[in-house]
């Protein structure tokens, strides 16, 4: 019996492949949108700019503070309702992104914070301006600093995209609900859905943890 329903779940293979691709896309998409708009956060909320700081921790932390779930909701559902209508993937993708960009934006400020004020107040007294230290001093070593960090924002942003399935983005997550409903064994069907996503995760996951013993990261 087993046999026979593992034959069955391996025969629906493109369903899992779709599924894969769609995970994938969501999550590179997401990840490039998330890097971009959570290192603006990291340096705003870092900056001397204390009002600009103060208002870009609160919206952080409210995103950070709601389950990604409802974030979601109110991407796919609310947004239609003052006429921002989006398609399930972009749905996914502005949700993703965001909460990326908040929990991305938490880590580069630690990073930024972590460098010695000695070093930008060197450069100032050298004639560097503001943009110039963040750009040539500043963001080079806090990335060193974080890498490890935001490759394991990563591998939970993957993991979290997951959720989208529930506004019918055909994810990985999703097909295997598809598929078990002509394999009833919710076991082997999500054990091959959660295979799927571990071979997905696993190299970001090796890559952290060598970074960390390295005690290290490349600039990227």
């Amino acid at each position: 019996m087993f046999w026979l329903q593992l034959n069955r779940v391996i025969g629906y293979w493109p369903v899992l492949l779709k599924g894969i691709g769609m995970t994938l896309a969501l999550s590179v998409l997401s990840l490039l949108i998330g890097i971009v708009i959570g290192f603006a956060f990291g340096i705003l909320r870092a900056g001397p700019n204390r009002t600009l700081s103060r208002a870009v921790g609160l919206y952080v932390d409210f995103f950070r503070g709601t389950p990604f779930l409802v974030q979601v909701f109110i991407v796919f559902f609310i947004l239609p309702e003052i006429g921002i209508e989006l398609s399930a993937f972009t749905a996914g993708v502005v949700a993703l992104s965001n909460a990326a960009a908040c929990f991305i934006g938490e880590i580069v400020a630690a990073g930024i914070q972590s460098v010695p004020a000695g070093q930008t107040e060197a450069a100032a007294a050298s004639g560097f301006t503001r943009a110039q230290q963040m750009r040539l001093i500043v963001l080079p070593q806090a990335v060193r600093v974080v890498t490890p960090s935001l490759v394991g924002q990563f591998v939970l942003m993957i993991k979290d995209s997951s959720v989208v399935s529930a506004i019918g983005l055909l994810d990985l997550t999703r097909s295997g609900w598809m598929i078990v409903q002509s394999v009833p064994n919710g076991l082997l069907v999500f054990g091959i859905v959660g295979i799927g996503y571990f071979l997905i995760c696993y190299p970001l996951i090796w890559l952290s943890r060598r970074m960390e013993r390295r005690g290290q990261a490349p600039i990227l």
